[in-house]
């Protein structure tokens, strides 16, 4: 099993006992991909749920870039969902794991079709 299997693993883990949510792997694995060289950097691979900046990028670069949506107040609401669904107790909260629930969340799956 590569590195980039591992860390699917462990994501589809928090899924399933941190969010409560069983993933769908091959989106899963998609998102993980997507996302990049970021998801092997200790502090790339995490959000930093409490830094408004952080979620304003995420905001315009993955919601709006990446997923095609037009930006809005229901932009953030779906983050601050995405924050309740993984717990905001929960420190580490892994990028893929994240932008894998905005993507069920916005109905965005045929972006990584």
């Amino acid at each position: 099993m590569g590195k980039r299997d591992e860390l699917i693993a462990k994501y589809a883990d928090d899924l399933k006992n941190k969010c409560k949510v069983t993933p769908d792997m091959a989106l899963l694995t998609k998102v993980t991909i997507g996302c990049g060289p970021s998801i092997y950097d200790n502090d790339a691979q995490t959000v930093a749920a409490s830094d408004k900046d952080e979620l304003e990028r995420i905001k315009a670069n993955f919601l709006v870039k990446k997923l095609g949506l037009t930006d809005g107040p229901a932009l953030m609401e779906g983050i601050n969902a995405a924050v309740e669904t993984y717990g905001k107790s929960e420190r580490n909260k892994f990028r893929a794991v994240f932008y894998y629930l905005l993507v069920k969340h916005f109905g965005r799956e045929a972006a990584y079709k």
